[in-house]
This record gives C-alpha cells, sequence and structure tokens, in this order.
C-alpha cells in the first residue's frame, strides 16, 4: 500500500486546484484528478443552490481537442468525423454543437462527447477518463483529413442554474441571445474564450474553455455574483441523475449501444437506414439493425415507493420472488429536488415501459419500484 503523499502525487490538477482548496474543497480522486467533491455547503445545499440560483463547476480535467482541417473545409472535417459517429457532423451548422459518441465495431460506445462547429473548424469535449484514447481514435481515423490539436492550454468551467445567463452576462452581454446548443468564441471579462449554451444538470447555462492561466481569475468573478455557489462532483452527479443523462462507464459503455442506450435522439434520420450517409460508423450494421428490429434491453429510470436509495450495482427483479436477476441499476440515489430516491438501469425492453412494476435487491431484501419517465425533474434549456 502506498504512503497518502504518494497517491496524491500521481492524480493531476485542473488551474483551479489552488482556488478549490481555498474555498474549503473537500478533495477526492476522480477521473486522474484531484477534485472537489463538495464545499462547505454540502452536497444538498449545492444541488438546490444550482436548481434556484447558478453553480459554478470546475471541468478541466475533461478532455478539449481542435479538429482542424487540412483543406481549410470544415465540411471536410466534419464527415471525416462521421468515420468514428453515429450522428450527422455535416449537418451542424457553424455557431452550433451537437451531442455525439464514438463507437466500436460491436456498435458499443467508446465515450460520448460534444462536438461544436466553430466556422473553420470543430472542437470536440470528451470524458477525461477516455481522453487520451479518444486522441489516439481521432489520430488513427482522421489524420489523412485533419490535424488533431489536444487543447491543453485550456481551463473549462460550467456555470449551471435558472441565473447562469444573468450572472454570465455581466461578463459577457452576448450570452443572453443565445440558444441551447449555440457555441463559439466569446470575450468573457476581457478574456479570449469558447463558450457553449449547454451543460450536465438539466438546467439551462455555458460551459466556459477559458485559457489555464487566466482560469482562476474568471472563476473569482463569477463567484463573486452572490447567486453563485461552487459546486462540487457530489452534487454534479445528483443534478445529471435527476436529469436523467448518462455517466460514461456506470450508464453506458462498451458493452451498451446508443439504441439500448435509450440515445436513439442523438441519431439524426441522414446516418440511418435510407438516409443519404446511411451507416459507415463503426458497429453500423449492429446499432442500425436495433432502430429497425429493436433492442433486447434498454436504459429507464427508476422511481422506489419507499425512500430508500437503490444504488448503482443493485441486480433488478421482475418478481419479488424470482431467483433470476432480469437487469441491474447503473446511476442511483437521493434526488434532492424530488425529495426522494431516484435510478437507472437497464431492463428487458418487454419490462421497459412506464409505470412497469420492478423489484430491486438492497441488502437481502426486495424493494418495489416502477420504471418511470425522464427527466425525473424538466429541463429548463432555453430554446
Amino acid at each position: 500500500m502506498s504512503a497518502p503523499g504518494a497517491v496524491s502525487s500521481l492524480l493531476k490538477r485542473t488551474p483551479l486546484y489552488a482556488l478549490h482548496v481555498s474555498l474549503g474543497g473537500k478533495m477526492v480522486p476522480f477521473a486522474g484528478y484531484e477534485m472537489p467533491v463538495q464545499y462547505a455547503a454540502g452536497v444538498l445545499k449545492e444541488h438546490l443552490h444550482t436548481r434556484s440560483a447558478a453553480g459554478l463547476f470546475d471541468v478541466s480535467h475533461m478532455g478539449q481537442i481542435a479538429l482542424v482541417p487540412k483543406s481549410g473545409r470544415v465540411a471536410d472535417a466534419a464527415l471525416a468525423l462521421e468515420r468514428l459517429v453515429p450522428q450527422d457532423i455535416l449537418g451542424i451548422a457553424p455557431g452550433r454543437q451537437r451531442y455525439a459518441q464514438f463507437t466500436n465495431d460491436a456498435g458499443g460506445i467508446l465515450d460520448d462527447l460534444m462536438v461544436a462547429n466553430f466556422g473553420e473548424h470543430l472542437v470536440l469535449v470528451v470524458n477525461a477518463a477516455c481522453k487520451n484514447a479518444d486522441e489516439a481514435l481521432l489520430r488513427a481515423g482522421l489524420s489523412d483529413v485533419c490535424e488533431v490539436q489536444p487543447l491543453t492550454d485550456r481551463a473549462l468551467l460550467a456555470l449551471q442554474g435558472p441565473k447562469a445567463a444573468y450572472v454570465l452576462a455581466k461578463l459577457c452581454a452576448d450570452v443572453e441571445s443565445m440558444r441551447f446548443m449555440d457555441a463559439g468564441p466569446r470575450v468573457v471579462d476581457g478574456l479570449d474564450c469558447y463558450v457553449s449554451r449547454s451543460g450536465y444538470t438539466g438546467e439551462d447555462g455555458f460551459e466556459i474553455s477559458v485559457p489555464a492561466d487566466q482560469a482562476e481569475k474568471l472563476a473569482d468573478a463569477l463567484l463573486s455574483d452572490k447567486d453563485a455557489l461552487p459546486i462540487g462532483l457530489g452534487a454534479r452527479d445528483s443534478l445529471r441523475l435527476e436529469a436523467g443523462l448518462c455517466l460514461y462507464g456506470h450508464d453506458i459503455d462498451t458493452e451498451t449501444t446508443p439504441v439500448e442506450a435509450a440515445l436513439e435522439w442523438s441519431v439524426q434520420k441522414v446516418r440511418r437506414m435510407g438516409g443519404a450517409r446511411a451507416g459507415g460508423f463503426p458497429g453500423a450494421e449492429n446499432i442500425l439493425g436495433q432502430f429497425e428490429n429493436g433492442a433486447a434491453r434498454r436504459r429507464v429510470g427508476l422511481r422506489a415507493e419507499g425512500r430508500a436509495p437503490v444504488r448503482e450495482g443493485a441486480a433488478l427483479f421482475a418478481a419479488p420472488g424470482s431467483s433470476e436477476p432480469i437487469g441491474k441499476v447503473t446511476s442511483g440515489g437521493f434526488g434532492p429536488t424530488l425529495n426522494a430516491p431516484v435510478a437507472m438501469g437497464y431492463v428487458p425492453t418487454s419490462l421497459s415501459a412506464v409505470d412497469a412494476q420492478l423489484f430491486a435487491d438492497v441488502r437481502g431484501q426486495r424493494l418495489p419500484l416502477r420504471v418511470a419517465a425522464m427527466p425525473f425533474v424538466p429541463n429548463t434549456y432555453k430554446r
């Protein structure tokens, strides 16, 4: 067993590490980084503050990658990226972004990501634990068409909540006119940033890419507003769970297709059977076959009938006396906004209808729950 100091030395730190410590952040290992799980207010208050005002999250551990077309035509980069994802990248207008997934030959999800069209190049935001593999995937698959440029000199902040636009507009008036999934360069508090109107909480909000050496200055400016509070990983997870959003490595992984994960909405018609650019991505035969014929299992929302949270890994059963599990919980916990437990998991498609009765094994007891519509808390994106 290594000494605590040795373990810490193996972890990376974001440009906001010192700020987290100064604000009383409780630092924990996450995706190879030391990250704040909560601050003095605690997870519950941080969660509710984000739902009622504005929460500031450090997501600088995520990977930011530019795809610069060698031809100078962004359409060439978009078409090249379509070799690796089942989404319509060519159809992303300048100043817009889209959710996508890298898939493998079986149709499983290697990572999920955001893709923005900045007019002359594309910018991707990928998950922290996958960013090195994603960069290698892009280099192997697209180097004939694109320069793959990791943006390692940038930090990433997320400002989320119903007052996010009010807070950010004091530093950048342009953001008030942005719609959900708009993205592009913006000057924020005199800094050259990339801003998207998106996030991971179900609330209106923004993600702000800022030069790393200016990240603390921008965070300080945002937190000087009385409506803004620093938010840790604990509330980030409970917020995204209430929003019905997948966590990579838990709700989606290399063994899960977009159809099984109830992400059909993210695959545009042009890439499906009969579309102008159908297929041509890894796992297309399996994924498009599931669009046509259905998948054997499906990600669903789950609401426990009692007060006890049903956690990740809990086995699911069709009846209280069944001996064979029919699925499992992939994310679960307490939903502070609902004041009730919520969960997500995979069940046979035949048992995936809303209000279907299921049972979860929790410490040897079979707790009743029902399939529920998602999101559990209505989203407030600015359309």
